[in-house]
């Protein structure tokens, strides 16, 4: 039997060169680990509807979604998820930390200081490359 793939979605967010990422609080799963932010597709969602959806919830903001950048599929203890990349710009409301431990505003050259979700460590690797254009 085929385990079911988990959609996720990741914001990447470009403002002045520089990079979002998000730290995860403790208490979650992969504690302390460094994150584009977004979350879980659900049912009947758009994968861009999602990032809208999620950002609101985490962070209390409004987001225009952008270009799709890619995806990698990763396997953790818990289950294998999809990670989908999207440029994100931020719309209106002030950042609040609802889901996160922290965020920092980054430039790519900074991202391995970072230790990052096994998923998400694709992207930084193309972030950094070149492979993704900032």
């Amino acid at each position: 039997m085929e385990k079911r793939v988990i959609k996720v979605t990741a914001a990447i967010f470009v403002n002045d060169g520089m990079l979002l990422i998000a730290k995860r609080k403790p208490t979650a799963r992969l504690p302390n680990l460094w994150e584009f932010p977004g979350g879980k597709v659900e049912a009947d969602e758009t994968p861009e509807a999602c990032l809208k959806r999620e950002l609101k919830e985490e962070f209390d903001i409004h987001v225009n979604v952008g270009e799709y950048l890619g995806s990698n599929i990763h396997t953790y203890e818990f289950g294998t998820i999809e990670l989908m990349a999207y440029r994100a710009s931020w719309e209106t409301g002030d950042f609040k930390l609802l889901d996160h431990e922290e965020i920092r505003w980054v430039f790519t050259h900074e991202l391995d200081k970072f230790d990052f979700a096994p998923a998400d460590r694709a992207f930084v690797e193309q972030l950094m490359n070149g492979a993704i254009e900032i």
